[in-house]
């Protein structure tokens, strides 16, 4: 039976389409969808358990997968099987995730998974562009209670052109880089990177973006209409008991409330308040507890969140005693680790990264190997969030998405800074030593030290500051330099990352409606000052980058040589080399550039004299003598016919020099003239047109003796007599025949 399809196409409005397909692949999900755009297509399926978890929270799973036959290419690695997904696959899964998340209800708790698969690539397409489209509009065709569809975007701005779903050359080209999320009324989501731009700009892709979004909601609606919008399933809803709520608030709000004002510490704070939820749960029957016990936790939180939002709102004062634009107090410190190329602390209030950087050759760039995208990082960035950092003890599972994520958003902050002229691999990791507040901003502002500490050349030093706001519709407040508990109870958390001139990355999480992008623009002048305010504790740390890289550190030199001269270099199975690396101490990396069709030579090593030495080794293999020019060199072996001599600025280069034009006199022995190690000049005669050898000679630059003669050279008549087998020269052939 040939199944029906259900088809709606998005028009991206430059000739490019979307299309969402439904109804032909995998019908016993609770809701899949295929879509396309030119060859990429993507796979997304979503279901839901009908039975509640036992646990207080949505166990939602969002999984982004891009398989190698996508790309007509096989996975990397012994077993030709794909298997733990990419940092790049992460990334996507956390923009999907944190979008569909807050659109369930708060009581809903069944097992559910999105599964997105990349099942054909498209060079032209950037199919992660498309993965929060395909999310939501699978779920709409399913019956989950969802509140609204959702979309994402990709914006780009091209010679001041906004650009939607940009392909990966136009990125290139691009000074933005931003994927947003929105419902139809309001933006949930944005992540990116920048080339310095101002808030007005940011601003304005943010809004061209979300107009795009609602194209692609409305064509999710046509297609659940057409194939039949389903009834949002029955659940068993969370108990309400307004009654017990009012009596847990009026006995928690105005203590939790003077605990708030009182300016605490995290530890003293949090004491605070588990003893004023002690107190609640005790003014409890035995009785009481075993009949609403379920529900005492949740309603006292709520009462403690909004004593502290209503504190903040009418009073303008934060938990810890600051106002709403006050910076927590700020201490660096550089060098702090004495054997790695770069190293620095930053502590922000009770926040802190201790960045290193580690400097190499192009051998130890990250390679990417993923269907849609192969290439490598020349910069990369790698953040660690042990458990220790918030007083916790738990087991260690390896990287988190977390982890992946916030390390990211560093590196996109940091990567568009490093001068073009940097030679080096640079990798910075960044270990997270405290925690109570946005660390992957400390770690910007570590990482920024850490680089101009190392010696790493930066265009400009960039600051990290994370923003909060709390709003009840009618007041609002701006938060900056939250904590961690202002994340949590705040209606939109945005990280903002930038130099003096301008924003370099963001991520912005959005918990409430319809916010106006006036108030986003506030927020985000607001965050420039944070920024700039930061930045100067930073440069009061390190004013300028170091001009030298450390003592121990690699010092890197690259050399461009002919394509024609790599395999001398290299020498036959790597002999020349391996040797050179040896007797140097030097790491020397080859690499051949396509455009140029040179080789790039990367020499690093710690010690100088060891570098001038590889640099003395190409300079002699690309020695090429100019003719007539005079040079000197020294004798490195004695013949009958001659002494075979070495070019002094070119060690390795040798040449004959033929007993003939050792002197003006006739020579009969070579030692006569010469004897081994001397050193004299010589002129250079290029090639000989007849025996195709070098020729250079020590009697042309030598004054000619008084009264010398030269034997004139033996005359030969090409017109007739005979040739030196005695033959008539103007004797015709006989002929054959």
């Amino acid at each position: 039976m040939i199944p029906k399809v259900f088809k709606e196409i998005i028009d991206l409005g430059d000739g490019r389409t979307i299309s969402l397909e439904t109804g032909k692949l995998a019908k016993q999900a609770h809701g899949s969808v295929v879509v396309q755009s030119g060859k990429c297509m993507l796979l997304c399926t979503v279901v839901s358990n009908y039975k509640q978890s036992d646990v207080d929270f949505l166990p939602l799973t969002v999984d982004y997968r891009e398989k190698f036959a996508a790309a007509g290419r096989y996975p990397g690695g012994f077993f030709k099987r794909e298997a733990r997904p990419s940092d790049g696959e992460v990334l996507t899964m956390r923009l999907v995730d944190r979008v569909l998340r807050p659109l369930f209800p708060k009581d809903y708790h069944a097992e559910t998974q999105v599964m997105i698969q990349l099942m054909s690539h498209d060079d032209d397409v950037m199919p992660e562009a498309m993965a929060g489209l395909a999310a939501s509009a699978a779920i709409q065709l399913s019956d989950f209670p969802f509140e609204c569809a959702i979309s994402e975007a990709r914006v780009g701005r091209i010679n001041g052109e906004f650009v939607i779903n940009p392909t990966r050359s136009q990125l290139e080209e691009s000074d933005i880089d931003m994927m947003i999320g929105a419902s139809a009324d309001s933006v949930m989501m944005v992540e990116g990177e920048m080339d310095e731009i101002s808030e007005e700009e940011m601003a304005d892709a943010i809004k061209f973006a979300h107009e795009a979004i609602k194209v692609q909601i409305d064509a999710q609606i046509r297609l659940a209409e057409a194939f039949g919008k389903k009834e949002v399933r029955e659940y068993n809803t969370a108990e309400d008991n307004e009654e017990l709520q009012k009596r847990i608030h009026d006995l928690a709000y105005d203590k939790c409330y003077a605990i708030a004002k009182m300016g605490t510490s995290k530890a003293e704070r949090s004491a605070a308040f588990a003893e004023i939820k002690e107190e609640v749960k005790a003014s409890f029957t035995e009785e009481e507890m075993e009949e609403f016990g379920h529900l005492v936790g949740g309603y006292y939180s709520k009462a403690e969140k909004e004593a502290v939002r209503e504190l903040t709102l009418s009073e303008g004062l934060r938990l810890d005693g600051r106002k709403t634009d006050e910076i927590r107090p700020i201490w660096c410190e550089i060098d702090y680790l004495p054997s790695t190329h770069g190293s620095a602390i930053f502590t922000r209030g009770e926040t802190q990264a201790l960045a290193t950087v580690t400097l190499g050759t192009s051998r130890e760039a990250n390679k990417i190997d993923m269907p849609s995208f192969e290439g490598e990082e020349s910069f990369y960035l790698h953040y660690n969030f042990p458990p220790f950092c918030t007083g916790e003890a738990r087991p260690l599972r390896g990287t988190s998405r977390r982890e992946v994520g916030h390390g990211n958003l560093a590196q996109r902050a940091l990567k568009g800074m490093i001068s073009e002229n940097c030679p080096y691999t640079v990798r910075i990791v960044s270990e997270v030593l405290e925690s109570n507040g946005s660390s992957s901003m400390a770690t910007v502002c570590a990482g920024t030290m850490a680089l101009m500490d190392a010696g790493v050349e930066m265009k400009r030093p960039v600051s990290g500051i994370a923003m909060g706001l709390i709003s009840d519709g009618d007041r609002y407040a701006v938060l900056s330099d939250i904590l961690g508990d202002e994340d949590h109870l705040g209606d939109m958390d945005f990280k903002v990352t930038g130099t003096a001139d301008g924003i370099t990355a963001c991520q912005m999480d959005i918990k409430i409606k319809g916010l106006s992008y006036e108030i986003l623009v506030n927020a985000l002048k607001q965050a420039r000052d944070g920024r700039l305010h930061i930045l100067g504790k930073i440069t009061d740390t390190i004013a300028e980058t170091n001009a030298e890289v450390k003592a121990h550190a690699p010092k890197m030199i690259s050399r461009r040589i002919p394509n024609e001269f790599i395999g001398a270099l290299i020498g036959p199975g790597g002999k020349v080399i391996q040797e050179m690396q040896k007797e140097t101490g030097c790491t020397i990396v080859i690499n051949e550039d396509p455009v140029t069709e040179e080789g790039i030579v990367e020499i690093l090593g710690t010690d100088p004299a060891g570098i001038e030495a590889v640099l003395a080794n190409i300079d002699s293999l690309l020695f090429k003598p100019e003719v007539g020019s005079v040079y000197e060199v020294k004798v490195i072996k004695m013949l009958d016919f001659g002494a075979v001599v070495e070019y002094t600025d070119a060690p390795g280069n040798e040449v004959l020099l033929h007993i003939s034009e050792l002197a003006w006199e006739r020579t009969n022995n070579v030692k006569d003239v010469v004897n081994m190690g001397d050193v004299f000049d010589v002129k250079y005669f290029g090639r000989d047109p007849k025996t195709r050898k070098e020729k250079v000679s020590r009697k042309a630059i030598l004054p000619k003796p008084e009264g010398f003669k030269e034997r004139p050279p033996r005359e030969r008549d090409d017109r007739g007599g005979r040739d030196n087998r005695g033959r008539d020269r103007d004797r015709k052939p006989r002929s054959r025949d």
